[in-house]
């Protein structure tokens, strides 16, 4: 009787283990990552899961963020091809470690799985994806060294032998890789038609989760490279919509949520982009990528700097350098908005002679322009200008030409041609309009209204500062705010604000962000008084919100 027990109690652990194990394939195939991770941890620690699961507890591993998981579940898939005599497909797994260890720092053990990868390829004669899956991997270092061109030549060879070998994630990595490459070489039109070309395989065919999460967050960093923002902005949705359709998903979530959080930011949607922005802090701090968190925090730096939240900003930009990320422009820019306009040029100098040639050299010219004429150096506003106007010419994208045409027109109008600087920022405008980034074209509209005046067109004038002064307030750009009071008709008056003590102090607390139930709390008021302490405010000083109350307390220091 006891033996029979036994028997019984063995069938239904075996029997427990099979239901396991079919329950983990079946959340794999549903995209329940973290329900596939566990059922088939439950299951490999029963008996050992073959090569095949353990490659998908591996994906599983990574999709929820659990990076040494992956590694060692990719690890031990790798020894169990090798064990039932799957010489390509432990290739495979050892390229992958390889890249995993590549990204994550790890030069030399990520050497090494490429090295056994090779020897155990020699063997074979025949053409095979695995020799395509190879070359990826020296693509990817020879971009990290700057070498392009060999990497096009890497990346196209691995295509050819994807093509021969029918492998479509093989062919949509290195078309990819290619247009990577073109990108970086200058070649901007092509590159992003291969990139095009590389993300429709990954939209129509079935690809690996984590092949389609690296294509989708490398293709943005692309375009926003390339100064696509068209094409960003369309990629980032799309990135956006397949994160949410995988509601257990962690891996990608943090960088789509930083990509997000730009585009929001450039649209005009500042209080979501900051939402954005923090909680792709929060997940990327968690998940231990450090560089992609630093850029969180320059997001939210940026979006409080244009808010007048000059403490946060400062803190945030901080926190952006901490973790090894360069917070220029926008430190200089705030060192310009807190009016110290030589430590601003101080720090655009220095960032600039320390960005010879990439991509950010862009926007560090742009800022650059503004900040030099602030200082009143001419010469170097004039400088920069220049080279972002080449640079414009060279490269195809309405973005770029909009900051070409709105730099060139402010350095037209501190030299005194205003007609020369009206046809550029109008043009600027018009860019500005068409690629739908509000703050841009209000900030454009305030230097047409000044070229209009210096033209002597005050109807003109009046016209464009009136337009800029409704989007600031839309925005909450309060800083905008307070220096467009001084241009438009409120110009040369003395704001005789006649605010009481105490509406001065709600006023102060109402330029932090406070809402009027905050304020009664710190002041020990009901509720009811500190709304109609606000709207005596909004009465006296002639304004309609808080953020216009704010701006004009900035301006005649009344905070």
């Amino acid at each position: 009787m006891e033996t029979m027990a036994r028997v019984h109690h063995g069938r239904a652990a075996i029997s427990d283990t099979v239901g396991e194990l079919a329950r983990g394939r079946k959340c794999f195939e549903q995209r329940a990552w973290a329900d596939a991770f566990s059922a088939l941890s439950r299951t490999d620690q029963a008996a050992p899961l073959q090569a095949a699961d353990l490659e998908l507890l591996a994906t599983a591993a990574y999709l929820i963020g659990r990076d040494d998981d992956y590694v060692q579940a990719l690890e031990r898939a790798y020894q169990a091809h090798l064990d039932s005599d799957g010489r390509l497909l432990a290739i495979r797994c050892a390229v992958w470690l390889s890249t995993q260890l590549f990204f994550g720092g790890e030069t030399g053990r990520a050497t090494g799985w490429l090295g056994r990868a090779h020897r155990l390829l020699q063997p074979e004669d025949g053409d095979c994806a695995e020799r395509g899956y190879l070359m990826l991997a020296e693509v990817d270092q020879q971009l990290a060294v700057g070498d392009s061109v060999a990497a096009f030549a890497s990346a196209s060879d691995a295509a050819d032998v994807g093509e021969r070998c029918a492998d479509a994630e093989l062919v949509a990595i290195a078309r990819h890789l290619q247009g990577r490459s073109l990108i970086k070489q200058g070649k901007m039109v092509d590159g992003l038609a291969l990139l095009d070309e590389a993300m429709l395989a990954v939209t129509t065919k079935e690809m690996s989760p984590i092949v389609c999460g690296l294509i989708y967050c490398s293709l943005i960093d692309a375009c926003q490279e390339a100064y696509a923002l068209g094409r960003a902005r369309e990629w980032t949705l799309a990135l956006h919509q397949w994160c949410a359709r995988q509601q257990q998903l962690v891996a990608f979530t943090g960088v789509c949520r930083v990509h997000r959080a730009e585009m929001l930011q450039m649209s005009g949607a500042w209080c979501d982009a900051l939402e954005e922005a923090r909680r792709a802090c929060e997940r990327l701090t968690q998940g231990g990528n450090q560089r992609a968190a630093a850029v969180a925090l320059y997001q939210q730096a940026e979006i409080h700097r244009l808010r007048g939240e000059y403490g946060s900003a400062e803190q945030a930009y901080r926190k952006a350098s901490e973790k090894g990320y360069e917070p220029q422009p926008g430190l200089a820019l705030l060192r310009l908005a807190q009016g110290r306009a030589e430590a601003a040029a101080a720090a655009i100098r220095s960032a600039m002679s320390a960005t010879a040639d990439c991509p950010q050299r862009k926007w560090l010219l742009f800022a650059c322009v503004e900040i030099m004429l602030a200082a009143g150096d001419l010469a170097a506003a004039a400088s920069a200008c220049r080279e972002l106007e080449l640079a414009a010419q060279d490269i195809d994208a309405e973005l770029l030409a909009a900051m070409a045409a709105q730099a060139s027109g402010s350095v037209s109008l501190a030299k005194g041609d205003a007609q020369a600087a009206l046809g550029s920022l109008r043009r600027a405008f018009e860019l500005w309009q068409q690629i739908e980034i509000p703050y841009a074209e209000a900030r454009a509209r305030v230097l047409i209204g000044m070229a209009c005046r210096a033209l002597g067109d005050e109807d003109g004038a009046e016209l464009a500062l009136t337009a800029a002064k409704a989007v600031f307030e839309q925005l909450g750009a309060t800083p905008d705010l307070a220096s467009i009071s001084s241009l438009t008709l409120r110009a040369g008056s003395t704001c005789d604000h006649r605010l009481t003590e105490r509406e001065l102090q709600v006023l102060r607390l109402v330029a932090t962000g406070r809402t009027n139930k905050a304020i009664a709390a710190d002041l020990g008021l009901s509720k009811k008084t500190v709304d109609r302490h606000v709207s005596n405010i909004f009465d006296k000083l002639d304004v309609a919100s808080r953020t216009a109350a704010t701006a004009l307390a900035y301006e005649h220091k009344l905070i």
